[in-house]
């Protein structure tokens, strides 16, 4: 069946109840959403102040919001927490790293000095000798109050010297003590 194609002059037909359209009037359900006969019906609307279905959920969206930032801020504490931690290991690194150099550095001088190898004694905050002054103060310069001593043992059963070298230091006033000590054996 085609649909009958109006013509002008003719009548509109008829919508539900008789009533004509008009052009673009678009027919609603004559039923609310808590059932009074008569009103067009409201998507959407439940309450009895005409207020939104979801009234119990004012607010949702900011609550979500502050909870968002709060966790965030928690990750960033952490974050920077473990910055700081990964700084101070860093930092007792290096410290460990220039006491092994003086060590070694002083080693290295007492080796080509067998001779007069006995002269390197120095005892913990003891005053360091004309030998060892420019070692002691190079050491203290790159390890602020560094503690040192060294301690020089013949061992002539074996035809050597044992050399114990310490070097202590304390990167903050309530961190723990650090302590770097290398022994090393010279020949005779």
């Amino acid at each position: 069946m085609t649909p009958a194609i109006r013509q002008p002059g003719q009548p509109r037909p008829l919508g539900q109840r008789g009533r004509p359209r008009q052009p673009g009037q678009l027919r609603l359900p004559t039923m609310t959403a808590i059932g009074q006969p008569g009103q067009p019906l409201r998507s959407g609307r439940c309450g009895p102040r005409g207020e939104a279905g979801r009234t119990g959920q004012r607010g949702i969206a900011l609550l979500e919001a502050m909870l968002a930032i709060v966790i965030l801020g928690i990750g960033l504490l952490g974050t920077v927490g473990m910055q700081a931690r990964a700084y101070s290991a860093l930092a007792d690194a290096g410290m460990r790293a220039e006491a092994t150099l003086a060590s070694e550095k002083l080693i290295g001088v007492m080796s080509a000095d067998v001779a007069s190898i006995n002269l390197y004694n120095l005892a913990e905050n003891g005053a360091p000798n004309t030998r060892l002054a420019a070692w002691a103060q190079e050491t203290k310069t790159a390890i602020p109050g560094a503690v040192l001593a060294v301690t020089v043992a013949d061992q002539p059963a074996m035809n050597r010297y044992q050399i114990d070298i310490s070097i202590r230091w304390q990167r903050k006033a309530r961190s723990e003590v650090n302590q770097h000590r290398v022994t090393s054996y010279i020949a005779r």
